[in-house]
């Protein structure tokens, strides 16, 4: 990538990072609803060439250079209030909000800064909601590796409702005891992300091709953390899924190999 992009997804990714540690931060005891609302109003000064600092300045001038749009910024933040008052969801539909508010809204900030392909022919649309897409199944396979470190959180970031129908609850969670019944319910969240990373591989191959490296590496490094978990035997509660060096490498050149062609590919 071009330094100046470079420095557009740092900015981003800072602001993300900042915004983040609001609620899951060393100061996160102290997290109040009026603390995320000054956060959106020093967000708006952001967008209108008054930041408060210098990490807020360098937003501010990634806005100044590419066609950044708010939304994406305000709902990340929505995601954040969410976080505090919410640590169950009924269902997948619940879920999947969730996942756009923390982490599909990183694809739609960056996709102005990563660029499109001048050679593509596929809609900017579809290439944006690939990127929303890929952000939704990095956040369901964090949701599942951490499933074991979020129940002694005492949090549940699974849709209630499909616990149910694999005949699961929420002290099923907490007692961290492994199941054939936990197991099939894993292996079917594992099937619907891999469903979003599917989605997501059009988009990334319609990037620019300076972009394209970088995203191809995320989707193949999280797709390797569920093959991960599958190695485990499904057992996401006693065991985090863990990708080794020698497995990060490798991803990271056939991502390369990928990135060189604007042809999608199908992940396994």
């Amino acid at each position: 990538m071009t330094e100046e992009r470079q420095r557009a997804i740092w900015a981003i990714y800072v602001w993300c990072r900042r915004t983040d540690e609001l609620v899951d931060g060393p100061n996160a005891v102290y997290m109040s609803s009026s603390v995320l609302d000054r956060w959106e109003e020093t967000l708006q000064d952001i967008f209108d060439g008054r930041p408060y600092d210098m990490l807020d300045a360098a937003l501010s001038n990634t806005v100044s250079k590419f066609p950044l749009d708010i939304m994406p910024f305000r709902d990340m933040i929505e995601g954040m209030r969410m976080d505090t008052r919410k640590c169950r969801y009924e269902t997948f539909q619940e879920l999947y909000l969730y996942c756009y508010y923390v982490a599909g809204t990183v694809g739609l900030m960056t996709v102005p800064v990563m660029g499109i392909a001048p050679e593509s022919l596929v809609p900017t649309q579809t290439i944006y909601n690939a990127a929303l897409y890929l952000g939704i199944g990095n956040q369901l396979t964090n949701i599942l590796r951490d499933v074991g470190e979020d129940a002694l959180r005492g949090r549940v970031y699974l849709p209630q409702d499909e616990l149910s129908q694999f005949g699961l609850c929420n002290e099923d969670v907490f007692s961290l005891k492994v199941s054939d019944r936990s197991r099939e319910f894993v292996k079917h969240q594992i099937t619907r992300a891999r469903f979003y990373f599917n989605f997501a591989e059009e988009g990334a191959s319609q990037l620019d091709k300076a972009s394209r490296w970088l995203v191809w590496s995320s989707l193949l490094l999280y797709s390797k953390i569920l093959d991960a978990i599958e190695d485990n035997d499904y057992d996401n509660l006693t065991k985090r899924a863990h990708v080794g060096r020698a497995n990060k490498l490798l991803m990271l050149h056939l991502a390369y190999t990928r990135s060189l062609s604007t042809q999608g590919f199908i992940l396994n």
